[in-house]
């Protein structure tokens, strides 16, 4: 008798993406970098991680380090809040089996901003 193959479900984990800059990749002139809060779908975590960085370098940017926060219910048990809107792009992410970016902050170096307050 053969076992039958397990089918592992889709989940949407929360990552965090820093990115470096890259010529094209959209971020503000003076940014250095930014992070990326995304909502990603992947039968694991190593699976949605590979897809995000996949698809952001073909948005032309520069992943250099990820982050995995877990599912929306590992990060309840964990004590996180997850709000309405947050819960809709986690719901969506999964529907479209796709990456969602939900937000964007630039990095600034410090350096630049107090050399020119001194100005």
């Amino acid at each position: 008798m053969t076992k039958k193959k397990e089918t592992k479900r889709q989940q949407v984990y929360t990552l965090l993406v820093e990115v470096g800059r890259k010529s094209g990749d959209g971020l503000p002139k003076k940014a250095t970098g930014a992070a990326l809060m995304c909502y990603a779908s992947g039968v694991d975590e190593a699976e949605a991680v590979r897809e995000t960085v996949a698809i952001l370098k073909q948005a032309d940017m520069a992943p250099l380090d990820v982050t995995g926060y877990g599912t929306a219910e590992e990060r309840v048990a964990q004590g996180h809040e997850i709000g309405e809107d947050e819960q809709d792009l986690m719901d969506r992410a999964l529907q479209e089996n796709a990456v969602i970016v939900a937000q964007v902050t630039p990095f600034y170096d410090e350096g630049d901003g107090a050399a020119k307050s001194k100005a």
